[in-house]
């Protein structure tokens, strides 16, 4: 499976937001997909191939993100093409995460079984929100959620739902003031 690039429509202003699907949560758990939509909406997306000791399998992860371990051995791409289509893509910029504590676990993950360092930076995605903004973050998300009905949960499109909360929450405090 080859990695996925899409357009989406563009907002000046917006972050470039980053998503991981994992294996599960907490120790031994790893990337199995990364995606992001750019500041332009233009989304990425690729699997990423378990390495030979990323035995973790969390059926509740599974369960979520509708993705198999066979799926990612057979279609995923090794941890060093991963970390090259990242840093090909991300150079230079600052890139955020609502789960930044994960996601940062998890692509470290990446570049260090790829023995390389990202050409970006990953930082919280609440560092752009004021704290109204951050009490508004999980009603508006739900809100969007609901009016775009169900969607896959996986990296891109959680990054766009991402992208598409921060604008709406930028857009309420604005229509606040």
């Amino acid at each position: 499976m080859q990695a996925q690039t899409t357009p989406g429509p563009r907002t000046p202003g917006l972050p470039t937001i980053l998503d991981i699907e994992a294996s599960g949560f907490g120790p031994g758990s790893y990337p199995i997909e990364v995606g992001f939509v750019t500041s332009e909406g233009k989304a990425w997306c690729s699997l990423i191939r378990p390495e030979a000791d990323w035995l973790h399998w969390d059926q509740e992860a599974a369960a979520m993100h509708g993705i198999t371990r066979a799926h990612i051995e057979r279609h995923g791409r090794s941890v060093g093409d991963i970390a090259a289509a990242l840093n090909e893509r991300l150079r230079g910029q600052t890139v955020y995460s609502d789960a930044w504590a994960h996601d940062y676990t998890w692509l470290n993950r990446i570049y260090e079984s790829a023995e390389r360092s990202p050409s970006f930076k990953l930082d919280n995605l609440r560092a752009l929100l004021d704290d109204q903004q951050a009490a508004h973050w999980h009603e508006v998300k739900a809100t969007l959620l609901g009016t775009l009905g169900s969607q896959r949960h996986r990296a891109s499109a959680d990054a766009r739902l991402l992208q598409q909360t921060f604008l709406a929450v930028q857009a309420w405090r604005t229509a606040e003031a």
